[in-house]
C-alpha cells in the first residue's frame, strides 16, 4: 500500500540554546499541504519508547543508538549518519505494511498529524486520499464529505481559496499596470470559482451529515449533534457572504478599470480631433482657441477623484490659502519694521546718554582743575557749579523723558 505522506529528513541545524544541539528538521508531505516539524534526538527516544509500549511490538528499524564519547554537534560526519538513520527510521515505519505504528497516538503526535491521516493497514482508501479525491473530483465527494473530519478539512482548504483570492484583490488594487491587474483578477476569479464549487459540496455533505447516512460497511459517518450541525451552518452562510462580498469587490474593480479606459480613450480621442482641428484651421489660415480641459495622464492625486466642479473648488481652495498665506506675511513683515524703527529710537537715545556722560566728565575735570589752580576765586568755583547743575539738570529730565 502506498503511503499517505511522504517523510525526509533533508537538513539539520543547531539550536540557539546553551549549550547547542542537533536539531532534525522533517518535512512531511501530504495529498494537500507540506510541512516541517523540528525534532532533537531526545525526542525521537522518547517517541521510541512511547511506540513500543503502545504496540507491545518494536518498529520494522531499529532507532540509531546514542553516541557517548562524540557529539554531533562538533562531528559532522556523526550528524549526517544519525541524520540518515532517523530517516531511514521513520520511512520505515511510514512505509510498513503493518500500520499499527501508523494508527497509534504516539505516531500522529510525534509528527503533528491530524486524527484523519492514518493509514487502516488494510489497504482501504484513508481520509487523507478521499480530500485530495474531492478536491479534484468535485462530482465524486457527494459520498466523501459525510465524512465529519473530511468535512472539516474541505472546509479549512475552501478558507484558504477565500483568503487567496483576497490576497489577489488587494494585490490588483496594488498593481500599476493593465497586464498584472488583469493577472490578479484571473487569479482571484478562478479561487473564488473554486471557493464557490467547495462552499456547494460541504452544503449537500452537512445535508448527509445532518441525516447520519452510511458511506460504506468500511467507513460509517459521525452523528453529530443539532448544535455542531448548526454551527457548521453558520460557517457555511459567513463563507458564502465572504464570497459574495469578494466578487462584488472584483465586479467593482473591473467596472472602474472599464470605466476609467473608457474615460481615457474618449479624452485621447476628443485630443487628436482638437489636433486635428488646428491642423486644418491653421492650413486655412484660420486661428481658433485651444480648447482648456483637464489633460489625461497629468492629473494628480488631489484631483484624480474630482470632477471639473470639484477641481474648480479645489483651485478657489488653494488660491484662497494662498492669499491668507500672503496676509500673514505682510504682517510678519509690518512687525518687522517696527521693530527696526524701535531698535533705531533706542540707539539714538543711548548715543545721547553716551554724549551726556562725556560731556559731564569734562565738567568734572575742568571743575577740578579750576579748584586746584584758583582755590580763593570762589565766586568762579560757584559759577561752575551752576552751570554743571543745570546741564544735570537737562540730563536728568531727557532720562525721566526717555524713560
Amino acid at each position: 500500500m502506498a503511503p499517505t505522506v511522504e517523510i525526509a529528513i533533508p537538513n539539520t541545524t543547531l539550536s540557539n540554546t546553551s549549550p547547542p544541539y542537533t536539531v532534525y528538521h522533517i518535512t512531511l508531505r501530504l495529498p494537500l499541504r507540506s510541512f516541517t516539524v523540528p525534532k532533537r534526538y531526545s525526542d525521537f527516544s522518547t517517541f521510541h519508547s512511547t511506540l513500543i509500549s503502545q504496540t507491545n511490538v518494536p518498529p520494522p528499524a531499529p532507532l540509531p543508538s546514542k553516541t557517548w564519547f562524540s557529539k554531533t554537534v562538533s562531528n559532522e560526519r556523526l550528524c549526517e549518519d544519525r541524520r540518515r538513520g532517523l530517516e531511514a527510521y521513520l520511512r520505515a515505519i511510514n512505509e510498513s505494511d503493518d500500520g499499527r505504528w501508523r494508527t497509534s497516538p504516539a505516531w500522529r503526535a510525534f509528527l503533528n498529524l491530524p486524527t484523519a491521516v492514518a493509514s487502516t493497514g488494510n489497504g482501504s482508501t484513508t481520509t487523507s486520499t478521499r480530500l485530495h479525491t474531492a478536491i479534484t473530483d468535485p462530482a465524486a465527494t457527494n459520498a466523501s464529505l459525510t465524512d465529519p473530519t473530511l468535512w472539516l478539512d474541505y472546509y479549512r482548504d475552501m478558507k484558504n481559496h477565500l483568503h487567496d483570492a483576497r490576497l489577489q484583490l488587494s494585490r490588483r488594487d496594488q498593481e500599476t499596470t493593465p497586464q498584472k491587474q488583469h493577472e490578479s483578477s484571473s487569479q482571484a476569479k478562478g479561487s473564488l470559482v473554486r471557493a464557490g464549487t467547495m462552499i456547494t459540496t460541504l452544503d449537500d455533505g452537512l445535508k448527509h451529515l445532518g441525516r447520519g447516512d452510511k458511506i460504506s460497511e468500511a467507513q460509517t459517518s459521525s452523528s453529530l449533534g443539532g448544535g455542531e450541525i448548526r454551527r457548521r451552518k453558520d460557517l457555511l452562510i459567513n463563507a458564502r457572504k465572504e464570497k459574495d462580498g469578494l466578487e462584488d469587490l472584483l465586479h467593482a474593480m473591473a467596472t472602474k478599470s472599464r470605466l476609467d479606459h473608457t474615460v481615457a480613450s474618449i479624452q485621447d480621442k476628443g485630443a487628436l480631433m482638437n489636433a486635428g482641428n488646428a491642423a486644418g484651421d491653421a492650413s486655412s489660415g484660420r486661428r481658433t482657441p485651444a480648447r482648456a480641459g483637464r489633460v489625461l495622464g497629468k492629473e494628480t492625486e488631489r484631483t484624480r477623484e474630482l470632477d471639473n466642479d470639484g477641481v474648480l473648488q479645489l483651485q478657489r481652495q488653494i488660491m484662497q490659502s494662498q492669499d491668507d498665506n500672503v496676509d500673514e506675511l505682510r504682517k510678519i513683515i509690518i512687525r518687522q519694521r517696527e521693530l527696526g524703527t524701535q531698535i533705531n529710537e533706542e540707539l539714538e537715545v543711548q548715543n545721547d546718554l553716551l554724549r551726556l556722560a562725556d560731556e559731564e566728565s569734562d565738567m568734572f575735570v575742568y571743575i577740578y582743575a579750576l579748584s586746584s589752580r584758583f582755590p580763593l576765586d570762589l565766586i568762579c568755583f560757584t559759577n561752575e557749579v551752576s552751570r554743571l547743575k543745570s546741564k544735570m539738570d537737562i540730563a536728568r529730565k531727557r532720562i525721566e523723558k526717555i524713560s
